[in-house]
C-alpha cells in the first residue's frame, strides 16, 4: 500500500498512539482525495499519512488539503511538514526512511519545540517607477550603453540597500528567534520582502500587537502578515542534506493558498501557504 506523507510529529501529543503500533485512523480528518489520515507509529514519532493511489492526480486542491492536514497536527504537536507530493510506495520504504533519518528528526523537533513561523511581506517604492527594474536593450552599443549598464546596476545597488535597511528594521522592532529573508523587484517598480520570522507561540499575541503597530508608524510601506504557520521554511533549513527515499510525485505543481492555522480577523492577513514548503526527502 502507498502511503501519502503530510508530516512527522511526536508520538507522545497523540495519546491514541499509546497502546497501538499499527496506524491509528485520525478521527475526523480526511487528507488528499478525501482519504483517511492516519497516524502512523515510527518509535518515538508519529508520521501523518493517508492512502494513496499512484494513478491519482495532485491538483490544487490535494495541495489545500496537504496543508490543512499539516495545520491541524501543528496544534497538537511539533511537526516537521513533508513536500507536498511526497509518497512513500509500501510501509517498508517508510519506516526505512523514518528510522535512517530518526535521529536528526528528533533533533529538529528539540530545536523547533513551542516555536512557530510568520510570514510577513512588505512593499517597497523604488520610487523610479516601472522602467526602473529594466535592463539595458542587448542591441545597445557604444557609450550609450555602457552608460545604461552603469546607472542599471546603480539602481541595483540602491534597491539592495533599501531593501537591506528595510530587514534590519524589522528585525530590530520584531526581534525573533530566526529569520529567512528574500526580496525581488516587480514589473511595477516595487521591491517586496518575503521574511519569514520564527517566534516562540506564546508571543504571537505580542508579534501581532508589534505588527499592528508597524503598520500604523511605518505607512510608506503595504504590509501583509500570515500566521502563524508550522516553521516551514525553518524545517527547509533543518533538513537540507537529509537523504529519505520516498517515491516522489507532482513536485513541481504550485503551491496553493491555504487557510493558516489561526487567523486575527481584525488585521489584514494575507491567508497564503509559504512558497517553500520543507524537504525531507
Amino acid at each position: 500500500m502507498a502511503w501519502y506523507a503530510y508530516c512527522i510529529g511526536e508520538k507522545q501529543a497523540f495519546p491514541e498512539l499509546a497502546h497501538h503500533r499499527k496506524p491509528v485512523p485520525v478521527e475526523s480528518v480526511l487528507g488528499v482525495s478525501g482519504n483517511q489520515v492516519f497516524l502512523y507509529p515510527a518509535s518515538a514519532l508519529a508520521v501523518i499519512v493517508s492512502e494513496h493511489n499512484p494513478t491519482e492526480t495532485l491538483n490544487h486542491q490535494s495541495g489545500v488539503d496537504h496543508a490543512r492536514v499539516i495545520a491541524d497536527c501543528f496544534q497538537h504537536s511539533t511537526v516537521l511538514p513533508f513536500r507536498f507530493g511526497t509518497v512513500f510506495s509500501d510501509d517498508e520504504s517508510l519506516r526505512r526512511s523514518i528510522r535512517a533519518n530518526q535521529r536528526q528528526f528528533l533533533s529538529n523537533i528539540d530545536k523547533l519545540r513551542g516555536k512557530t513561523e510568520m510570514h510577513l511581506k512588505i512593499f517597497v517604492e523604488d520610487g523610479r517607477g516601472p522602467a526602473a527594474g529594466k535592463c539595458p536593450p542587448a542591441d545597445g552599443v557604444g557609450q550609450q550603453y555602457l552608460t545604461s549598464l552603469r546607472e542599471s546596476a546603480g539602481r541595483l545597488r540602491e534597491r539592495q540597500t533599501r531593501a537591506r535597511a528595510v530587514s534590519f528594521q524589522m528585525h530590530r522592532l520584531f526581534a525573533p528567534l530566526d529569520e529567512e529573508v528574500s526580496c525581488r523587484l516587480t514589473e511595477s517598480g516595487k521591491i517586496v520582502l518575503d521574511i519569514a520570522h520564527l517566534i516562540d507561540r506564546k508571543c504571537v499575541e505580542r508579534y501581532l500587537n508589534k505588527f499592528s503597530t508597524t503598520c500604523t508608524v511605518m505607512r510608506e510601506f503595504r504590509m501583509q502578515l500570515s500566521g502563524p504557520w508550522p516553521p516551514y521554511h525553518f524545517v527547509h533549513r533543518l533538513t537540507r542534506g537529509l537523504h529519505c527515499h520516498p517515491q516522489q510525485t507532482a513536485a513541481t505543481l504550485p503551491l496553493p493558498e491555504a487557510v493558516p492555522v489561526a487567523v486575527m480577523p481584525a488585521l489584514p492577513l494575507q491567508v497564503s501557504i509559504p512558497e517553500a514548503l520543507s524537504t525531507l526527502a
